[in-house]
């Protein structure tokens, strides 16, 4: 399966933020959205998700449109995003939490998810019947990106995971959706730790003011001059 984005544009109100972004990411790979604050990074993963509605361009999951689907008409379709300061139910447990996010599965490929997201995760295994509330950050950021793991989405859309978290946390979140993306599910990764997230991506795109500038492998990225000097202080 493969994601791809062409020339899409949006904005909020008459304020516009994307202009012409467009970039593609296919099972298997990791792909970081790289860019200072307010370049449109959220901004992208909320209209690719159909949070927000585009202006102009197209989404596509391989061949097929997503512009007229919900957004829980495209997490059917296996497009799963784990959004910006995680949204969490801070009141229900680890477990129902998790559950929200494979409700369209039937029960037993439910329980199944449930097995799987335990196993890469073995802390929220042994808080299921916490609130999600009281978890530390680090744990909070693995039960959201669990709870969209749960509903088995080829395409994953990851949202500044290690925002609030120790450099130590931070690592072993992107470490796991390594993982993730070495078991055959597309990972689109938004991070603010630049040099982090290129020691896991395969690929790389640079965004200024709504759109692309600068695309690459992570090796190409990590030794150009502009991206050092803007975003890892060499």
């Amino acid at each position: 399966m493969r994601l791809s984005v062409t020339n899409l544009t949006t904005g909020y109100g008459k304020a516009q933020v994307l202009f012409g972004l467009t970039l593609e990411v296919a099972t298997g790979e990791l792909v970081a959205l790289l860019g200072a604050n307010g370049a449109g990074k959220t901004t992208a993963l909320r209209t690719i998700s159909g949070l927000l509605r585009p202006w102009g361009g197209d989404v596509r999951l391989d061949e097929t449109s997503l512009l007229s689907l919900s957004a829980a008409q495209r997490a059917r379709r296996g497009l799963g995003h784990v959004p910006e300061g995680r949204q969490l139910f801070p009141l229900m447990s680890v477990e129902e939490n998790l559950l929200l996010g494979s409700a369209f599965l039937a029960w037993p490929q439910r329980q199944e998810r449930l097995e799987r997201i335990y196993t890469l995760f073995p802390r929220l295994a042994e808080r299921r019947g916490q609130m999600a509330g009281t978890l530390s950050g680090g744990e909070q950021q693995m039960l959201a990106i669990g709870r969209a793991l749960m509903g088995r989405p080829r395409i994953l859309m990851v949202d500044e995971p290690s925002l609030g978290l120790s450099p130590k946390l931070a690592e072993e979140v992107l470490t796991t959706l390594a993982q993730v993306k070495a078991e055959g599910v597309g990972v689109l990764l938004v991070e603010q730790n630049v040099a982090l997230s290129l020691e896991v991506a395969d690929r790389g795109y640079v965004v200024e003011h709504g759109k692309v500038v600068l695309s690459g492998s992570a090796k190409e990225l990590l030794s150009n001059q502009g991206v050092q000097k803007a975003y890892l202080a060499l």
